[in-house]
């Protein structure tokens, strides 16, 4: 069974997503990247996982937390999972290029497909896909839209050489 709460977040609501015991989704509201199996959801903003995911984000987005604890479960090809756990070893207050973000999952030449799986990441903020930056320093795109990346960088005390996506 699949669960969901809404959590109120400072650039907008956010849809997180877990089975019994792990998280495994987190949605900006009015976003492309909702999976289309969320009518079969149930809403359950008492469930553990949940409510221990909201707790974290809120300390996050206050300053007070610069890493997460919380059991995560994410399915993908075999390339987005190696891309999805390079992302997630990315430390707060740091950043890597698409195409470092490549090498590092095992495929160098594959920087638009590392992009795109970027894009794809189901536990956004859980993996901090925000902290992955064009090669020259540009903010890239992401699933939550730029004005989202931009508030989760300056949150780590990050600035990107370019402000605005080419």
């Amino acid at each position: 069974m699949t669960s969901y709460s809404i959590l109120k977040a400072p650039k907008g609501d956010l849809i997180l997503v877990a089975n019994p015991s792990e998280l495994t989704g987190l949605y900006f509201v009015d976003c492309d990247h909702i999976p289309a199996a969320r009518s079969g959801w149930t809403l359950d903003p008492k469930h553990p996982v949940l409510r221990q995911a909201a707790q974290q984000l809120h300390e996050y987005f206050e300053g007070k937390r610069t890493s997460f604890s919380l059991p995560l479960h994410f399915d993908g090809t075999d390339f987005q999972e190696r891309v999805w756990q390079e992302i997630a070893r990315v430390p707060f207050g740091q950043t890597i290029s698409y195409s470092e973000l490549a090498r590092r999952a095992g495929n160098p030449q594959a920087i638009r497909a590392a992009g795109t799986n970027t894009g794809r990441n189901p536990l956004a903020i859980f993996i901090p896909c925000h902290r992955i930056l064009a090669k020259d320093g540009g903010i890239g795109g992401f699933a939550g839209g730029l004005e989202w990346k931009r508030y989760l960088l300056k949150l780590e005390n990050i600035q990107p050489l370019m402000e605005t996506n080419k």
